[in-house]
């Protein structure tokens, strides 16, 4: 019988939940020719693999449209305050967008491992691994061939998506074969489930987490800074100019990262503060307090659409982004809009970013025998 560690949850299925309110909005005349169109644009061969748009949707109208290049999560509808079904998520019209060099990783499952890995190394049962940089002399969201990139098998069964990949010894440069299996359900109670599998034949490292870019108002909105927002962490782990964490656990008491009490994202994104210089704004893991899965670990309401998003986990971690890298330059966003500086916001749930250099970090290492299993809910009021 394979191992599940829970307590100190390195090793998990991603249970990844998103609720909505129940509203029973009509839905928009036309929209099935529209998912058709849709699905056309996203219908490729890629490395001889079949890609498609699959939509999940329930019985209220909440429905969420999700690619098996790289498990994107390409829209997701929710009901705002007048029942209208509000897309809040950023991405594409097509998949040749999401192919680009440079894509920012718009609704994306993210492995081998989420974040950063200082200087692409780390050392592992006394071997050095050295991984694809690309985030300067870093390695970002699994390096350039990252799970992102990767052509998912998928099978749907109503409102359920499963997608499946094997990642062979040595791809990216990470040790062991990983078999993974993602699981995304649509509920008919507004919940959107994704549940992560790993297991490994050698031991390896492993953080996955889902890269949503988040606006509140509705994608395409321009700013996120008049989202209000509150974090339960009483320290975050501060990092150098290349945004690799030092090692020190550092208190949000009396500085920026003070989310405790809720405030707008914009209050204090401006001010004098040499860690607010390195991520150019918010780019930062904060230390969850809680991390039990019932607790919300951060909530952030908009006062444009009445949405309100908590968050819950298992995780210890959760990267809090304010959009600093997005420039709105193409206007290649969905219907052709762009997506400026500070337009969505993402909070990924994790284990810390360069953990496999930290000692005192809690550990990413699977082994032969372990699962990986960890629980997030984004939960929309």
């Amino acid at each position: 019988m394979k191992k599940i560690f829970l307590k100190a949850l390195p090793f998990a299925t991603l249970c990844l939940t998103i609720a909505f309110t129940s509203c029973n909005p009509k839905s928009d005349k036309g929209s099935q020719a529209t998912e058709q169109s849709d699905s056309l644009k996203y219908s490729a061969t890629i490395d001889g693999k079949s890609v498609k748009l699959y939509t999940l949707k329930n019985k209220e109208g909440a429905s969420v449209s999700i690619t098996n290049y790289g498990g994107r999560i390409v829209s997701l509808l929710v009901p705002d305050k007048n029942k209208k079904l509000t897309d809040v998520v950023l991405g594409y019209d097509s998949l040749g967008a999401y192919r680009k060099k440079g894509e920012p990783f718009f609704g994306a499952l993210i492995g081998r491992y989420g974040n950063r890995i200082g200087k692409g190394k780390f050392t592992l049962e006394g071997k050095e691994y050295a991984l694809q940089l690309n985030d300067g002399v870093n390695t970002l969201h699994g390096g350039t061939d990252g799970f992102f990139s990767k052509v998912w098998e998928a099978k749907q069964d109503g409102q359920k998506l499963e997608l499946s990949y094997v990642s062979n010894d040595g791809e990216a440069g990470y040790p062991g074969k990983l078999n993974v299996k993602v699981t995304y359900t649509l509920t008919d109670d507004n919940a959107l489930q994704i549940d992560y599998l790993a297991t490994t034949d050698k031991a390896t490292v492993v953080n996955l987490t889902n890269h949503a870019y988040f606006n509140l108002n509705g994608e395409g909105n321009n700013t996120i800074l008049d989202h209000e927002l509150s974090i339960d962490a009483n320290a975050y782990t501060p990092v150098d100019s290349t945004l690799i964490p030092t090692g020190k656990l550092q208190p949000v008491a009396g500085t920026a990262f003070d989310f405790n009490k809720a405030k707008t994202i914009g209050k204090s994104i401006g001010e004098n503060d040499q860690q607010l210089k390195f991520g150019k704004g918010y780019d930062h893991n904060f230390v969850l307090t809680h991390h039990d899965g019932k607790t919300p670990v951060a909530i952030v309401k908009s006062p444009v659409t009445g949405i309100t998003l908590e968050v819950y986990t298992t995780e210890p971690g959760i990267q809090f982004y304010s959009g600093n890298f997005l420039t709105g330059v193409d206007k290649d966003g969905k219907g052709g809009k762009s997506y400026p500086h500070r337009s969505a916001f993402c909070l990924e749930t994790q284990h810390f970013p360069d953990a496999p250099n930290h000692a005192n970090f809690a550990s990413t290492v699977l082994k032969p025998g372990e699962t990986y299993k960890t629980s997030t809910t984004y939960k929309f009021l």
